[in-house]
């Protein structure tokens, strides 16, 4: 391990979270995938942990990779990546491919690879807002201007997001919510767009519950209306996961032994976390989610460290999306908040979140190397002006 190291440049903690982080995830996908590949594959329990290692394989390919380009290039690149986030969004939802009627995929032709668009935006919006609040630091609290620039493009991506996947536009509008808060904006501008995202929630979920209409509006009715009345089949997936986790105890079953891997829905990726604490009891229950906010932890570190505001909100905004996301996750497991779809990052298995899950992930660490490297060079000789970096 200590000879791995070497060539993981930046933050060795946030190295040894992702790769814990992926021994939990190939143990319980593997678990998991029981019922699924006898169902689909005949009985070949292999096909699973095979194509989730491949994938995962590839993830920290692209950790790798990503964390040794320097963090002053996604500055750069952030413009290019809103636009193009907006066009791909805008896309998706006029012609992307429709699952549980919900239009959130583009299918890349030829490849046959499934991408889930709103992950790329929401790193696409983190870069940006990082950038303009960076370069606006000297006028934010005075200048309503620079405070548009901020408010246009998070109403857009959240607005485009919110009709297929509402769950994602909130996390990635809570996590833009807090940067901006961070980032010294002041409070009443900050008050009045919770206001407006409380009354946008109010609304749909009135529209919800109200129409008659099928679709997605029907999908978010039957959702709510599950978890307020505790009937219905989002409540079937919840009661499961109580019996998972209830049956789990203090060190649970033990790997491989779970037993409503065959009657919950979706074991590997939604409630994935139930089956972690069956198999592994409260306290591997516990150590996962330590282990998120460990890595936000870390992602605070790197802000109290950094001499510069880009690389600090840029890190501390990826990880927070990845902790709250991931405490989203966790709620729905124990019937906190209603039945979202949100997977677990890094954990569940899947293809196009592990992948900008990675590439966030990646981002932060590139931004710890740049840390370190000011650490060692001396702050007297850091660049305060983010002007400069660009």
């Amino acid at each position: 391990m200590t000879g791995l190291f070497r060539y993981l440049k930046g933050d060795k903690v946030i190295w040894a979270l992702i790769i814990f982080l992926s021994i939990f995830s190939l143990l319980a996908v593997y678990s998991s995938t029981g019922t699924l590949a006898y169902r689909f594959q005949g009985g070949n329990t292999a096909y699973y942990i095979l194509k989730h290692s491949s994938i995962m394989l590839i993830g920290l390919v692209i950790i790798f990779l990503t964390h040794m380009v320097p963090y002053k290039f996604y500055s750069r690149l952030s413009q290019l990546f809103l636009f193009a986030s907006v066009i791909l969004l805008i896309i998706t939802l006029l012609m992307g491919t429709t699952i549980n009627e919900a239009s959130r995929w583009l299918t890349l032709p030829g490849l046959g690879f499934t991408m889930q668009t709103s992950d790329f935006a929401k790193l696409a919006l983190i870069m940006y807002l990082a950038r303009v609040l960076s370069r606006t630091q000297n006028e934010i609290r005075e200048d309503g201007d620079s405070f548009m620039k901020l408010l246009v493009p998070v109403l857009i991506i959240c607005g485009l997001i919110m009709p297929a996947n509402l769950s994602t536009a909130f996390i990635l509008f809570a996590t833009c919510i807090i940067l901006m808060f961070i980032g010294r904006v002041r409070a009443r501008y900050l008050f009045g767009l919770v206001g407006a995202g409380l009354v946008s929630l109010s609304l749909f979920v009135a529209i919800a519950m109200y129409s008659q209409s099928e679709g997605r509006l029907g999908t978010w009715r039957n959702r709510i209306e599950s978890y307020v009345t505790k009937s219905g089949e989002g409540n079937y997936q919840v009661e499961q996961s109580k019996i998972a986790i209830a049956t789990g105890g203090i060190l649970g079953k033990g790997p491989g032994n779970s037993s409503q891997r065959n009657f919950l829905p979706h074991p590997y990726s939604d409630f994935i976390y139930a089956i972690i604490i069956e198999e592994y009891g409260l306290a591997g229950g516990i150590a996962v989610m330590f282990l998120y906010l460990w890595l936000l932890y870390r992602a605070g570190l790197i802000v109290r460290r950094s001499s510069r505001t880009f690389p600090a909100f840029l890190a501390f905004g990826l990880a927070l999306s990845i902790v709250i996301q991931a405490m989203i996750n966790m709620a729905v497991v124990v019937n906190i908040l209603p039945v979202t779809g949100q997977p677990l990052p890094l954990v569940s298995m899947g293809g196009s979140s592990l992948v900008f899950t990675s590439i966030a992930l990646g981002i932060i660490i590139s931004v710890s190397q740049g840390v370190l490297k000011q650490d060692t060079v001396g702050e007297e000789n850091a660049i305060p002006d983010e002007r400069q970096e660009d």
